[in-house]
């Protein structure tokens, strides 16, 4: 291969790459880095085994959380309004000490979409970390596979109990 083709091929794999990295700046919707997980079940029936998990272990609540080292608040689980399109949950892994942010919202009839979608280490918030953004490759499958097993199998779990 000659000199000139070579040169030719670096800059259109070049190109290729920064307009990836471009899209992915501009990804549409409000959490476009969530990780999905489609769940064959109403959107009401997920949100009461997401409940019921929580208060069947106390440890998935989120203690008071303070804003920049001030205050004492609550995050609370749900909608901010009416016309809020995401039902929000907070869960906390103590042993990590991270509070992880999730969310769910109806896909069809019958399917829900629930979705990872970002993690704050410790209980002061604004340290906020988005699954598939900020972590590595290997740091972000790790978080993945934690959340599959704390919390997304034991809602399955509860889901197939209820049903």
């Amino acid at each position: 291969m000659s000199k000139k083709s070579l040169i030719i091929i670096s800059i259109v794999l070049c190109g290729l790459f920064l307009l990836y990295k471009l899209a992915c700046m501009f990804s549409p919707g409000s959490y476009p880095f969530a990780e999905r997980y489609e769940l064959n079940y109403p959107e009401h029936k997920v949100i009461d085994a997401i409940k019921e998990l929580k208060s069947s272990d106390k440890e998935l609540i989120v203690p008071k959380v303070t804003i920049n080292g001030n205050g004492q608040f609550n995050l609370n689980d749900g909608k901010n309004d009416k016309t809020d399109y995401w039902h929000k949950f907070y869960f906390y892994d103590k042993n990590k000490e991270q509070i992880i942010l999730t969310w769910t919202r109806p896909s069809g009839k019958n399917t829900t979409t629930f979705a990872f979608v970002s993690i704050n280490n410790g209980l002061d918030i604004g340290n906020w970390q988005e699954i598939n953004d900020d972590f590595g490759y290997f740091e972000n499958k790790k978080l993945k596979e934690n959340f599959k097993e704390k919390i997304l199998k034991r809602v399955k779990e509860k889901l197939e109990t209820n049903n």
